[in-house]
């Protein structure tokens, strides 16, 4: 078996409304909804399926927490990100700094979503 990519991942969050406006207006994503009323946030060829705390769906991670996750997704450019996580008034918390990521190196920048995860976006140099 050879592992080839990623199809989707899933948060586990407070507020599924608040994370859909948050990663909608802010990163672009889009909220799709599938299934019996689940909700997931499509950007590119991947998702990420969301779960609400307490009303997970089965099977689900061991031990689902809002707030657990670190995430890295690739953007085209860095200031322009940067720029518009300053007019949504999302602070930065660390960055641009140069990081290492699957491919090679990369410039980063960070915030955090509703929830705390950890917001990393990046862009290959």
């Amino acid at each position: 078996m050879t592992i080839t990519g990623i199809d989707h991942l899933v948060l586990t969050v407070a507020s599924i409304d608040r994370t859909c406006t948050f990663y909608e207006r802010v990163l672009g994503m889009r909220r799709e909804i599938f299934g019996q009323a689940r909700s997931a946030l499509h950007f590119g060829t991947q998702k990420i399926n969301l779960h609400e705390a307490g009303k997970e769906f089965d099977p689900k991670a061991l031990h689902p927490t809002p707030g657990s996750g670190d995430l890295c997704f690739i953007v085209d450019d860095v200031a322009a990100a940067q720029a518009r996580l300053d007019a949504e008034g999302v602070e930065v918390i660390e960055g641009p700094a140069t990081r290492t990521g699957a491919m090679g190196a990369m410039l980063s920048i960070y915030c955090r979503d509703p929830d705390g995860n950890l917001i990393e976006l990046s862009q290959y140099q």
